[in-house]
């Protein structure tokens, strides 16, 4: 009987032990395999230690951008619940709160506009839509003016505050330097990274995306265009990509160049490719036009959380503690990665691992998410393919604006 009553006792706390086991929640987290999971993996399982009845599990898949998206609007357009968490690129958040897929934060985090007040603006802007947060900021980036500090030195010349400095400067130092390298280097390829540089100047120019064909649509894009005719940009800047860019500068043909916070490593020497520049670098606020403030592309990703999901609550506490300082400050340190929270930018360990921060920071406090609207992937369309057109010359800027124009705005109404 004594037998028979001990291993009952013990099948009740095996059974006990096994429900407790089974009731762990699995929060199933997609990202890209170049956003470098095994960074995320060391957080992930502190979280897991932090809270033993979760557990976190990565999915990877799509190498760019533009095929995450693919795949994550198959299987949310399903209604599919099996991911819980999805890491998606700045400029789509809108689209998927539109589309439903997205689950909107605000009920899920208490004082969510005090909680948010110690976030940079520009990633918490591009991660709302009609006055909702539908995705929590994970890491941000912009756009700079990268500069030869040697050549500036040489011919004894200070940094570009305006674009009209900037094409003075490109010309001294391309006629000292023989015609030898290219004074200015932006996108125009029909890229993204396109849309950000006619953006930046039409914004510097005191322009706003809801009416690109006017004075100061024309003077941005005359600028880049002219950029061209006058031989301070390569004759090829229509066919200029993003990492195109990175690697001219890196090779020591450029004087001044527009790129994301990535190419910073990559000129010191962190890099597949040799770099001649390691040490000669410096970084900058995009010029503007006249008196008018600087301003640049918010950048970076943000975390949604699938409205058809069943582990929600569970999602938003992970996605907190994503975001925690602690968090943020290790991804800056082992990752390099440019952090959402405002005080990171004057801390000593993230200093440390990133020298360069203390001069990103204005301008990235400056950044501007591009149009947060659903549409935005045929507003890019749109902006990427008239800009290319005019930079390669077969489209004037008057046809390109006004094309653009005609396009734009009933999506952007």
């Amino acid at each position: 009987m004594r037998t028979r009553l001990v291993l009952s006792a013990a099948l009740t706390v095996a059974a006990a032990l096994s429900a407790g086991a089974s009731a762990a929640t699995t929060l199933n987290v997609f990202m890209g395999s170049q956003q470098r999971p095994e960074i995320f993996q060391p957080l992930f399982d502190r979280f897991e230690a932090a809270n033993p009845d979760i557990k976190v599990k990565i999915e990877t898949g799509g190498a760019t951008s533009e095929a995450q998206n693919q795949y994550l609007t198959t299987v949310l357009a399903a209604r599919d619940d099996t991911l819980d968490i999805f890491l998606i690129d700045v400029v789509r958040t809108a689209t998927f709160a539109a589309a439903g897929w997205a689950e909107p934060l605000n009920g899920y985090i208490s004082g969510v506009g005090s909680y948010l007040g110690s976030f940079l603006p520009g990633p918490v802007s591009a991660a709302t839509y009609n006055g909702k947060l539908y995705a929590m900021p994970a890491f941000t980036d912009a756009q700079f003016l990268y500069y030869r500090k040697d050549l500036l030195a040489k011919y004894k010349l200070p940094v570009p505050k305006t674009w009209d400095e900037l094409s003075a400067t490109a010309a001294k130092i391309q006629k000292g330097e023989g015609g030898k390298m290219q004074g200015f280097n932006f996108q125009g390829a029909p890229i993204e990274g396109t849309v950000c540089n006619f953006l930046e100047t039409l914004w510097t120019g005191g322009g706003d995306a809801s009416n690109v064909n006017s004075a100061a649509g024309k003077q941005g894009l005359n600028f880049l265009v002219n950029s061209v005719k006058t031989k301070l940009s390569p004759a090829a800047s229509a066919e200029i990509k993003t990492d195109d860019s990175r690697q001219q500068f890196q090779a020591g043909d450029v004087a001044m160049g527009l790129n994301w916070s990535y190419a910073w490593a990559h000129f010191q020497g962190n890099s597949p490719q040799p770099t001649t520049v390691k040490g000669n670098v410096g970084v900058a606020a995009l010029p503007s036009f006249g008196k008018n403030p600087s301003a640049t592309c918010t950048g970076g990703w943000e975390w949604g959380v699938n409205a058809y999901g069943t582990h929600k609550k569970e999602a938003v506490k992970l996605l907190q503690f994503m975001s925690s300082v602690s968090v943020q400050r290790e991804m800056a340190v082992k990752g390099a990665y440019l952090p959402v929270r405002k005080s990171l930018y004057s801390d000593p360990a993230v200093l440390a691992a990133n020298p360069h921060f203390k001069a990103l920071y204005p301008v990235i406090l400056k950044a501007r998410p591009r149009p947060v609207t659903p549409n935005y992937p045929k507003v890019s369309e749109i902006i990427r393919n008239n800009v290319s057109a005019a930079v390669a010359g077969s489209k004037s800027v008057d046809a390109a604006l006004s094309d653009m124009q005609r396009d734009l705005a009933p999506l952007l109404k």
